[in-house]
């Protein structure tokens, strides 16, 4: 069982940015960021598989945030730009036990405790 903590949370302004970190506790193979906003489900947002050449994005964040993984240091990032009021949410990353990329929330296995970000607008 792999323990995720995220952090790089907080209170940043529209247009500004933040960048999420998502320590491992051991390996990881494919890895997603998903977020939770009040009186919505929990979506997808971004995932990276192991290697870090295929990335998939929400069509609401496309060009504005970005994943990548460090493997040496069993670390994900979110690299947030250009943030909206929208955009406010828990955020979450999760592993799954295989290498490849998805997007689908029952494919992951292990979740963090999560990490608030809240833009104002």
């Amino acid at each position: 069982q792999v323990h995720l903590v995220e952090s790089g949370g907080g209170l940043v302004q529209a247009g500004g940015s933040l960048r999420l970190s998502c320590a491992a506790s051991g390996r990881t193979f494919a890895m997603g960021w998903f977020r939770h906003a009040p009186g919505k489900e929990r979506e997808f947002v971004a995932t990276i598989n192991w290697s870090g050449g295929t990335t998939y994005y929400a069509d609401a964040v496309k060009g504005r945030l970005t994943i990548s993984r460090d493997n040496a240091k069993n670390t994900v990032y979110l690299q947030m730009n250009n943030l909206k009021p929208e955009d406010t949410a828990v955020y979450y990353c999760a592993a799954r036990l295989v290498s490849t990329a998805a997007l689908d929330i029952r494919d992951y296995s292990n979740w963090g405790q999560g990490t608030q970000v809240t833009v104002s607008s």
